[in-house]
């Protein structure tokens, strides 16, 4: 275990002897390792260590005695299900039933309190309900068993637990087999006939694992690179599947293609040969491990000549085994352009260490996310309760993709960074996890101002999240999502301090996202955001202390105006339920579903303790069906409010970007409502036309 574990210049030496053709092509170099090869690999090995990438041993052999109790678990569990099922004793004895493992445990690549992916494969008369009933039950007889938990409605359905501290999460295949042997090879494709598509799932990430280990020419090699590989990308912020980025398989398969092409070659070389090979790779081309293989079986498989939503796929790496699938679907504009350019960082970095000008230890600095760009939107999801918030994060967290596609679509952003790492949000009565996304405005071509309108963008966002809670029936009273931009200068208000260190020059008053703080917070219905960009000539004409209700007329509302009934004193927006300060909106009617184009409504008083280029957004949720009145609040300038760049390139025009807030109430909480009233007045019109029609007869 240890020499798997520390690869020592024997061992990657054994690379030098290339058995077989690995890949779709042939290699691109054969050149054998070199003395100095060696050495960079052992500084390489001696770099990742104090990250504890490297499990010790007896961590190791906790691990592997605990799969050991499971796996007498899962053959005592058949017996008994088998005795329940009236099949003869001869059969019961020879019915097998086992325990596998895939994911980074069985690519030999976890590091210290990684979690064990495993799959439970059992005989055909097993079924799936005896899996998350009977053996849920076993499982809770165990004492080493502790938060027990089962993920039934899935799409991968799971049992997740801990046992003896160890976090494993368990999936279920039902083979069409009499008995499990002992020798069972899960690579073969016949084993998928006659199975339903969630045990294909749950078997394809065993299947994949074996493949990749099969495909490279020195797993030892292989290991090494990956390590280094995946701690540069959970240092660089560019690990996260679910948010766009690559996850830990996608990430093994680049590794091992890298491999097929330099099969001689040991991990140092490998580590720049990565990176030399994928910052030059002209995407969308896959990244093939071998070539794909027709079982007929009739299952749904990568092809873009087949399906035409496979040709949008913006950055293809292909699972080796069959069925194969894209592993990155979830790769947008943005998240490919920024891992590109970390690749292109990473063998600019790497070239200076091969030639020996910078050290190992280079490559995994963190860069400052939160000193990369000079605009951000922070997102924010609470839940009243800690069960609650678990579900909740989880939920808005897989959508968030979506929001940063909606941004891309806009025609004034260039890109949109997600920050894989989330953050605690204000220690409030409510539970929350805040993201931060990092935004690059186009440079502006013309010497007009533009209004930059985010609204509709986080409102599809929002209302993807609400329609999917309510759907899964996992939606609570005071789930919120919040919505708030900020600059470059604001955000030590808001993140840690271990993070983002509390500058000397402190703003007076401070960005909050809390509705009890003295800080105004706007309470909407769903994400409403405009922010105004003004050109760098006109600010230079009029100066920076210029208020902005001076440099363009606010932005067109988004909502309906208030219905024209009794006159009465415009409602005015302003911080809830705070001493001198203006009150809460009042309550307005149902919405006009098509508003004609009207003046913005009255501005509310002035605001100049609000902290300058800050929006909140709070999310109401949908089962509030208050209205507000859609205003407008202007804010003056401060002296620090400097030029935002919005963009890479082009002319050297700047954008500043001014808060514009703009309340908006949703048209589909009051559909029902709106009906209401519609099928009254149809009701009203014909009862008044039966009175008529009688008085004419």
């Amino acid at each position: 275990m240890k020499e798997e574990r520390f690869p020592t210049a024997n061992q990657v030496s054994l690379g030098r002897e290339t058995p077989k053709h690995y890949g779709i092509t042939s290699p691109i170099s054969l050149v054998q390792a070199k003395e100095a090869d060696l050495v960079l690999t052992h500084r390489l090995t001696e770099a990742l260590k104090p990250y504890g990438v490297f499990e010790e041993e007896l961590e190791l052999q906790r691990r592997i005695h605990v799969l050991g109790k499971l796996n007498t678990l899962v053959k005592e569990w058949i017996r008994d299900v088998s005795e329940t099922k009236n099949l003869p004793a001869s059969v019961i004895e020879s019915v097998g039933g086992k325990i596998f493992t895939f994911g980074s445990y069985r690519l030999g690549v976890h590091t210290k309190g990684a979690d064990i992916d495993a799959l439970f494969v059992a005989p055909r008369h097993v079924e799936r309900t005896d899996f998350f009933s009977s053996f849920l039950d076993k499982l809770k007889e165990q004492e080493e068993v502790k938060d027990l938990r089962a993920v039934e409605e899935a799409f991968v359905p799971v049992i997740k637990l801990s046992f003896d501290s160890i976090e494993i999460d368990i999936l279920f295949a039902r083979l069409a087999l009499q008995t499990i042997p002992k020798n069972l090879d899960l690579r073969d494709d016949g084993l998928l006939k006659n199975l339903d598509i969630r045990c294909i799932r749950s078997l394809n990430g065993c299947r994949v694992t074996d493949e990749i280990l099969h495909l490279v020419p020195n797993i030892e090699n292989f290991r090494l690179t990956l390590r280094t590989i995946k701690l540069w990308a959970k240092r660089h912020n560019i690990y996260s599947n679910i948010l766009g980025f690559l996850g830990g398989v996608s990430w093994a398969m680049l590794v091992a293609r890298t491999c097929q092409l330099y099969p001689n070659a040991v991990a140092s070389t490998l580590v720049h040969k990565f990176f030399l090979v994928f910052s030059k790779w002209e995407w969308p081309n896959p990244v093939l491990l071998k070539q794909p293989e027709d079982c007929n079986l009739n299952l749904p498989v990568w092809d873009p000549r087949v399906t035409p939503s496979d040709r949008y796929h913006l950055m293809p790496i292909i699972t080796p085994a069959y069925p194969q699938q894209n592993s990155t679907y979830n790769v947008s504009v943005s998240t490919r352009a920024v891992m590109v350019d970390e690749f292109k960082q990473g063998l600019s970095i790497t070239d200076e260490i091969l030639q020996n000008k910078a050290e190992w230890s280079k490559l995994f600095d963190a860069p400052n996310f939160f000193q990369k760009y000079k605009h951000y939107i922070v997102l924010l999801a609470s839940a009243p309760t800690e069960k609650q918030h678990l579900e909740w994060v989880g939920l808005v967290e897989s959508k968030i993709r979506i929001l940063v596609g909606n941004l891309e679509k806009n025609e004034f952003i260039t890109l949109a960074h997600v920050n894989p790492q989330s953050f605690p949000g204000p220690k409030e009565k409510e539970v929350s996890t805040m993201w931060v996304i990092g935004v690059i405005f186009k440079k502006m071509e013309t010497s007009e101002n533009l209004n930059v309108d985010l609204t509709i963008d986080i409102q599809s966002f929002t209302d993807t999240v609400y329609r999917q809670a309510i759907s899964s029936k996992m939606f609570e009273a005071d789930m919120k999502i919040q919505a708030m931009h900020v600059k470059k200068r604001q955000l030590h208000q808001l993140l840690p301090s271990l993070v983002m260190p509390k500058r000397r020059k402190v703003r007076k008053t401070p960005i909050s996202l809390s509705s009890t703080s003295d800080q105004p917070t706007y309470v909407i219905d769903h994400s409403d955001m405009h922010l105004q960009l003004e050109s760098a000539t006109e600010r230079q004409t009029s100066g920076d202390s210029v208020p902005s209700s001076q440099t363009t007329s606010p932005p067109p509302t988004m909502g309906p105006p208030a219905a024209p009934q009794t006159p009465s004193p415009p409602a005015t927006m302003g911080p809830p339920a705070a001493p001198q300060t203006p009150s809460l909106p009042a309550t307005m009617g149902p919405p006009v579903a098509h508003k004609t184009p009207s003046p913005p409504p009255t501005i509310g008083p002035p605001v100049a303790h609000k902290t300058p280029n800050q929006e909140v957004l709070e999310e109401k949720s949908p089962k509030e069906h208050q209205m507000e009145d859609p205003s407008i609040v202007p804010e003056t300038k401060t002296e620090d409010s400097g030029a935002a760049s919005v963009g890479e390139g082009g002319t050297s025009v700047e954008a500043e970007v001014h808060n514009k807030l703009i309340v908006m109430a949703q048209f589909h909480v009051w559909i029902p409502f709106l009906c209401l009233c519609v099928s009254y007045c149809i009701a009203e019109v014909d009862c008044r036309y039966s009175h008529l029609l009688k008085n004419f007869k």
